[in-house]
């Protein structure tokens, strides 16, 4: 494995590298296991010969129909089953639905993860938290370097995002120069000063694009999106002669954004608290490695905020999406066991709704509301500002790259459709525009570019300790549980004799209340006795028969008067010796 190289020198070393005839022979295959079939669990394979890298490896957050599922990592089947031939993972930036599912990857293969130092951070502290001892293999690239994996050259290119330290990858490869986006805007007034490489995009698109992936979240937005700087002019109006406590929700891995309200609260002499784990641990690792600039004697433990008048604090906490059990969430039922808000609190909620979100966010909202507090969100002027680049960003990184192929990734079917749409109307041929699917690879060879086989991919439910243990099945049943509830049939009986024993037992979980509905109950106990009774007279005396005839015939006669469905479990206590 070559060491990492400035791009100023990639240029020459590519030219002593040509690839051999053999390799420009070798198809290459781009297959997004994730990452297009909605916002999240991004997730792409790129093979070539007896080599395969991968970009990305993140999670999504579980649907409202996925009862107690925790998160939703991508299915790894077709990289366990071309295990000796996957040598690297490339990671964009640090956020949870790039970056979110590489410890249960790195829990099935040992390979070397590239990524630049403050993604390395939170990456560690994933690693740490599901044990496992792989920090050997995490290796750090700069934007501007580049790293040599088997038939493989990657770059990294700078980019602005809501997360520091993100890149693009520019991926040379027998077939030419691959460019991944990662998720990016265009902003040439960071915070960190150090804006997007469009020079070396427009470098990129004078050597040869065979193939461009580009972020499709915002595609369907028009104009600029803004930069991150109008937020921190934004913090400065709201905390010049504020009199109240404020409170700012916002994403922990937004490192840029707290460092603005920290330069608030200084400015104007406040004190700062933090709460949330997510929020304290990327804090921890932005100050660490140097991302993040926190004044001695700033911070204070949420214990010691009572020491203060409100007019002299901020607290910076997690929730900004509504989520269960996050800290905003608990404030806002009142069930934050050291922070209380209501008069005298001015919350603001700095991030815009992840799409799904919104009924979790009206929820908080009102609750917060109820008890006093005050409230900007993100729908007033600059308290927040998106992360991804809208139509006219996307039009001009198309008109530097100058790809001959080009498959819009990281979005809804809307959104892919949308960016499709814009590239052919910067004159792409739309015979050369792919809109992926889900395991479905994009072939390229030296004259062509097609669609080929579909490889295995999905879901792989994260429920608690267990990776995978749940499927479809299982969430039919909690669904069903969840919406009919569940009868337990309990009797005795002689199987061997073929009798009945006893009177049959009901035992309702969320599905009616007993007392309330005995003559149901009745009726359902005489359907149990009478089909029990048939069987046996029959001569039918195998217990498994017995009880899916009773589950049957129960839930036929439920549906009848009541048309719900919950789930019977009849259960024999044999008795036979």
């Amino acid at each position: 494995m070559a060491k990492s190289t400035k791009a100023k020198e990639k240029k020459s070393a590519a030219k002593k590298k040509a690839p051999a005839a053999k390799a420009r022979a070798e198809k290459l295959k781009i297959i997004p296991l994730g990452g297009v079939d909605g916002i999240g669990r991004n997730i792409t394979a790129i093979e070539c010969g007896d080599d395969i890298v991968v970009i990305d490896c993140g999670v999504s957050f579980p649907e409202d129909d996925m009862l107690g599922i925790d998160l939703v990592i991508p299915d790894f089947a077709y990289l366990e089953q071309n295990a000796e031939k996957f040598k690297a993972l490339f990671i964009t930036h640090g956020h949870e639905d790039h970056v979110g599912a590489v410890p249960y990857l790195l829990k099935q293969f040992d390979v070397p993860v590239y990524a630049t130092r403050l993604t390395l951070g939170i990456l560690e502290n994933k690693l740490q938290e599901h044990r496992l001892p792989h920090t050997a293999r995490l290796i750090e690239l700069k934007a501007g370097e580049s790293v040599t994996v088997g038939c493989f050259t990657a770059e990294f290119v700078r980019v602005n995002h809501s997360i520091a330290d993100s890149v693009a990858i520019a991926l040379q490869t027998p077939q030419g120069t691959v460019v991944h986006s990662g998720d990016f805007k265009i902003d040439l007034t960071p915070i960190d000063d150090a804006p997007i490489d469009l020079h070396r995009f427009a470098e990129l698109g004078e050597e040869g694009v065979r193939l461009f992936m580009c972020d499709s979240t915002n595609v369907e937005r028009a104009g600029f999106t803004p930069s991150e700087r109008i937020v921190g002019a934004s913090f400065d109006r709201i905390f010049c002669n504020c009199d109240e406590r404020i409170v700012i929700a916002t994403f922990s891995s937004n490192i840029h954004r707290i460092q603005q309200i920290i330069n608030a609260s200084v400015k104007y002499g406040r004190k700062v608290a933090v709460t949330g784990r997510s929020m304290i641990n990327v804090m921890r690792a932005a100050e660490r490695l140097g991302y993040m600039n926190i004044p001695e004697g700033t911070l204070i433990e949420l214990s010691d905020m009572k020491r203060y008048k409100k007019e002299q604090l901020t607290l910076i906490t997690t929730g900004s999406q509504g989520e269960p059990m996050s800290a905003l969430y608990r404030m806002a039922l009142g069930e934050h066991s050291q922070v209380q808000l209501g008069k005298g609190d001015l919350v603001i909620l700095s991030a815009s709704p992840i799409p799904g979100n919104e009924k979790l966010i009206s929820h908080i909202v009102n609750e917060l509301l109820k008890r006093g507090v005050d409230m900007i969100s993100d729908d007033e002027p600059d308290v927040h500002v998106s992360g991804h680049a809208c139509s006219e960003e996307l039009k001009i990184l198309h008109n530097l790259l100058k790809p001959e192929y080009f498959m819009p990734v990281h979005g809804e079917y809307k959104h892919l459709r949308r960016h499709a749409e814009l590239a052919a109307m910067l004159g792409m041929d739309e015979a050369n525009i792919f809109i992926p699917e889900q395991g479905r690879a994009l072939e390229i060879e030296a004259k062509k570019a097609k669609f080929g086989e579909t490889v295995q991919s999905g879901q792989v439910y994260v429920d608690g300790n267990g990776t995978g243990d749940v499927g479809n099945a299982v969430l039919k049943e909690r669904r069903l549980l969840a919406e009919d509830g569940m009868l337990i049939i309990v009797f005795a009986a002689d199987l061997g004799y073929r009798a009945l024993l006893s009177e049959v037992e009901i035992i309702s979980k969320g599905f009616i209340f007993l007392r309330e509905q005995d003559s149901l109950m009745e009726d359902v106990r005489a359907q149990v006795k009478k089909t029990v009774n048939e069987c046996f007279g029959h001569g039918n005396k195998d217990a498994a028969s017995i009880k899916a005839k009773v589950k049957e015939a129960v839930s036929s006669k439920l549906f009848g008067k009541t048309k719900k469905r919950p789930m019977v479990i009849p259960v024999i206590v044999d008795v036979s010796v």
